[in-house]
């Protein structure tokens, strides 16, 4: 399939998958045993940052996974986390949204940075 030659289409791919990942964790720590949800949300993000770091080096930029780029790769989750968190504190705490939607919400922000962040890691 052609449209899997381009890097930004097999990292929105990945982080489909990631996205599913996550919300999965998060959905069950939330609602099923009621965390609260920044504690979801970081839970969910930690087990899911494993998994998108072997799927975007041997998927999306089909690189050679090392330890130093797993070690430096949550460099590149910080600015996904941090951003995502602050917008999802943005939208329950002010704008009052669910604490189901709010997550999916805050993907449509960080997934450009977090594609530069990641390519510049993971490609060197």
């Amino acid at each position: 399939m052609k449209y899997l030659n381009n890097e930004f289409i097999r990292f929105v791919i990945v982080g489909g998958l990631n996205t599913m990942n996550y919300y999965l964790v998060y959905v069950v720590l939330y609602n099923l045993l009621n965390w609260h949800y920044l504690l979801s949300h970081i839970t969910g993000f930690l087990i899911s940052m494993v998994i998108s770091f072997y799927l975007n080096v041997y998927f999306t930029y089909k690189v050679r996974p090392t330890l130093a780029k797993f070690l430096q790769f949550p460099i590149t989750q910080l600015v996904n986390v941090g951003l995502s968190s602050l917008f999802i504190y943005i939208f329950v705490d002010h704008l009052h949204w669910n604490g189901n939607i709010a997550p999916l919400a805050a993907v449509i922000f960080t997934v450009p940075v977090t594609f530069l962040v990641t390519g510049k890691i993971l490609k060197k």
